[in-house]
């Protein structure tokens, strides 16, 4: 008798009865470990899109945070674990754009961009739909064999988690005061529409997938000082603290194509 379910096949092979003996009946947890954290981001993520219509939206804002601290922690925890596999990786970019791409535009649609009825629509679709060509056009160059491996320092474009943190500055706004109405939401249209453009652009930005792997001993006191300052004014300055680390990445972007481009012209020296 066959079980209800198919086989847990993580790396895509295709089962066969004669080579059913040779395979492994059981799969370690720690395969199983990064796909749950994925699936929790994606929860958290349709969680958000509930909240925004039910009018929470700030605790919308904060499930999607959370989907985008499991969408750092999934991949690092594979790789710490060994664990990688292609059905994660899969899971990993449908949770992406689920949780970066609709989630972010349904909020902001329902918060602001309703006000412009079909344009307001017009510019959630625009940015949901580049999460969507961005995500898939990180999967396709990650398997580009002839990527120099600095190139690990930037990504093309803005990234999708940074993108879903970035677009939502103006309900950071309208936390801290800003009033809606029907000529903001305008501007929110056309900043919704620049930031899904930046997402598919060729426009390096930094990684930082490279951070914290190896730390200088007379650093690791002020940064450890850092993170618990910058953790402290998001739990008490939540949107002042979003807002300005969303501005501040916005002013990074021309230092990253600086950056890119002078390893550019070191490569062709």
């Amino acid at each position: 008798m066959k079980p209800p379910f198919p086989p847990f096949d993580p790396d895509g092979d295709e089962n066969t009865e004669n080579d059913q003996p040779q395979r492994l009946r059981d799969i370690p947890f720690r395969v199983l470990a990064p796909n749950l954290i994925t699936l929790l981001a994606i929860g958290s993520g349709l969680t958000a899109i509930r909240l925004a219509v039910e009018g929470r939206f700030q605790l919308a804002i904060i499930a999607i945070i959370f989907a985008a601290i499991l969408d750092g922690l999934d991949g690092r925890v594979a790789r710490f674990l060994k664990s990688s596999t292609r059905f994660g990786a899969e899971m990993d970019s449908l949770a992406d754009f689920v949780n970066f791409g609709v989630a972010p535009a349904i909020v902001l649609y329902i918060w602001v961009l309703g006000e412009l009825k079909s344009i307001g629509w017009i510019a959630a679709l625009i940015y949901a739909i580049c999460g969507c060509l961005r995500l898939a056009r990180f999967n396709v160059m990650l398997e580009d064999p002839d990527r120099p491996k600095w190139h690990n320092n930037f990504f093309v474009g803005v990234p999708a988690p940074a993108g879903a943190m970035v677009v939502l500055l103006p309900v950071y706004l309208g936390f801290l005061g800003l009033e809606v109405s029907r000529s903001v939401a305008v501007i929110v249209a056309l900043y919704t529409i620049f930031v899904g453009l930046l997402m598919v652009s060729n426009l390096p930005t930094f990684s930082g997938k490279n951070f914290g792997k190896r730390i200088s001993r007379q650093l690791v006191l002020p940064l450890m000082i850092a993170a618990v300052f910058l953790v402290a004014l998001l739990f008490s300055f939540t949107w002042t603290t979003l807002s300005i680390v969303s501005i501040g990445y916005l002013a990074s972007i021309p230092f990253g194509l600086r950056a890119w481009n002078r390893r550019m012209a070191v490569d062709k020296q």
